[in-house]
């Protein structure tokens, strides 16, 4: 059966959380890196969290932060889990006593693309208690939210954690990546948005019905 998790990254306001919420979305994600357009303060994201329904996961995203920020988030917010998006290794990731996930750039290059596979391996190795791997459209270090897709025929389906796909996903070409990749989840953020930080209902509800419908033709009820 496959039943492919949704994610909608870069929540900055309380009604978007609770409609994504509403529309079965399983994760939603606190971005905690000042540099993105979509960077909420804890008060911001301590109204968010007091919204959200029971069995929806409160994701904070922090890159290269240092141990003292991700200390005081985890203090002030209740948070499910953590997604580390820059060059923390295991060691750094799994201090904090919470599951993660970590995010790993699909460099987009030839070169880069016939080592990607030997690379994912031994990043595997190293995150080998993430509860995902988030494969994203960026090189390797570098920050996340291209808005830019990757080859997903460069998807391993041996990995030994989950894989969550990310990078340029939205309502037009979400279909066509569960297809290729069979990924345990799907991370969306700018593919759901009217502006950058505010996400649009129509595409949310969109992009839920389209990953409903890719599902089951996957799972042979069309």
């Amino acid at each position: 059966m496959h039943n492919t998790r949704v994610k909608i990254c870069g929540i900055t306001r309380p009604e978007d959380a609770l409609y994504a919420a509403n529309q079965g979305v399983d994760a939603i994600g606190l971005v905690f890196y000042n540099k993105s357009p979509r960077f909420v303060n804890p008060e911001q994201a301590i109204e968010i969290c007091k919204i959200l329904p029971a069995f929806v996961t409160s994701v904070a995203l922090f890159k290269d932060a240092e141990v003292e920020i991700i200390q005081q988030v985890l203090e002030q917010l209740p948070i499910d889990l953590l997604q580390f998006h820059g060059c923390e290794t295991g060691s750094f990731c799994r201090q904090f006593g919470k599951p993660y996930i970590k995010a790993l750039g699909m460099d987009v290059g030839m070169e880069a693309a016939a080592n990607q596979l030997e690379n994912l391996s031994r990043q595997a190795d190293d995150y080998y208690d993430a509860r995902g791997l988030l494969l994203d459209s960026h090189a390797p270090g570098a920050a996340g939210g291209t808005g830019k897709s990757f080859d997903w025929n460069t998807v391993p389906q041996d990995l030994p954690q989950p894989v969550i796909l990310a990078g340029g996903l939205g309502v037009d070409n979400v279909a066509e990546a569960i297809r290729t990749a069979k990924p345990y989840a799907v991370d969306v953020s700018s593919g759901v948005e009217s502006e950058k930080g505010i996400k649009s209902a129509e595409l949310i509800t969109a992009l839920m019905n389209t990953v409903r419908e890719v599902d089951g033709e996957l799972n042979g009820n069309n």
